[in-house]
C-alpha cells in the first residue's frame, strides 16, 4: 500500500529526531521536502540518500502530479519541512489534504512526531497550556493590525511565530494593546547554541530586546499567558 509519512525534523538541533523518524527515512522512496539544501544536510547527518523532491508554497500543477505519480505506483514517500513537524505553519497541510481528496483510503497516511516549535516553547515558558490557541505568523502586511488587536480577546494563552525582520514590531504591538498582567515570553533560537527566554511584562520584553538589538535575530516563538483569574 502506498504510504505517505508526515515526519517531524529538528528545529535546530540535528539529534532531536527519532528512532523511528530515521528509519522511515532510511526506508522511504523518496522525501518531499521544502528547501532540497537543508534536507540534504539532515539526511547526510544521518548517512541517508534518497531522492529528494522539492514541495514549497509555489509548487505547481505539475509537481503535484509527479508526487502522486509516485503514490500511484505505490511508492513509500516522506513529507518533510525545513523544521519541525510538517503541516503547521507549513505548505505541506495542502499536500496532506490534496492526497487525501485523491487517494481516499488507498493512500496511507501516517505521522511520525517528534519535535514542535510550539510545544517545545510552551513546554519551557512556565504557563498554563491547558487551552492555548496557536496563531501562526502574523500578516506581513494586510490583517497584520486586526491580527494584534484580537490577542487581547483569548482570555486563554496564546502562541505565535515571528521573523527577526518583524519581531520588534511585533513586541511594540503587544506592549501597547495587552495589560501589564499577561506575561510575556520569547523564546529564540530554541534547541540551537545561542537559545534564550525572555519573560516579563509586555513593556519589559520590549525594553530587553530594544535594549540588545543584537539578539534580535534567528527564530521565534511568542507565548503569552491568559488572563489573570
Amino acid at each position: 500500500m502506498a504510504t505517505l509519512y508526515v515526519v517531524a525534523t529538528p528545529i535546530g538541533n540535528l539529534e532531536d529526531m527519532t528512532l523511528r523518524a530515521i528509519r522511515v527515512l532510511k526506508e522511504c522512496d523518496a522525501v518531499l521536502c521544502e528547501d532540497t539544501r537543508m534536507t540534504s544536510k539532515l539526511l547526510s547527518h544521518y548517512a541517508i540518500k534518497k531522492p529528494l523532491v522539492s514541495y514549497h508554497m509555489h509548487s505547481g500543477v505539475a509537481k503535484y502530479d509527479k508526487m502522486f505519480a509516485l503514490l500511484e505506483e505505490g511508492k513509500t514517500l516522506c513529507l518533510v519541512s525545513d523544521a519541525g513537524t510538517p503541516t503547521i505553519s507549513d505548505p505541506g497541510a495542502r499536500l496532506v489534504h490534496e492526497v487525501r481528496e485523491r487517494f481516499g483510503d488507498t493512500v496511507r497516511i501516517e505521522a511520525i512526531p517528534g519535535a514542535s516549535a510550539v510545544a517545545a516553547a510552551l513546554s519551557i515558558s512556565g504557563v498554563d497550556a491547558d487551552t492555548f490557541t496557536f496563531l501562526g505568523f502574523p500578516p506581513h502586511k494586510k490583517g497584520r493590525e486586526t491580527y494584534f488587536t484580537n490577542i487581547p480577546t483569548y482570555h486563554h494563552t496564546v502562541v505565535f511565530y515571528e521573523s527577526p525582520h518583524r519581531i520588534m514590531k511585533a513586541l511594540t504591538a503587544l506592549s501597547k494593546i495587552l495589560p501589564e498582567d499577561r506575561t510575556v515570553t520569547v523564546v529564540r533560537e530554541i534547541t540551537k547554541i545561542h537559545e534564550e527566554v525572555v519573560q516579563g511584562t509586555p513593556d519589559d520584553v520590549h525594553a530587553h530586546f530594544t535594549a540588545h538589538p543584537d539578539t534580535v535575530r534567528g527564530e521565534f516563538v511568542v507565548v503569552i499567558s491568559p488572563t489573570a483569574k
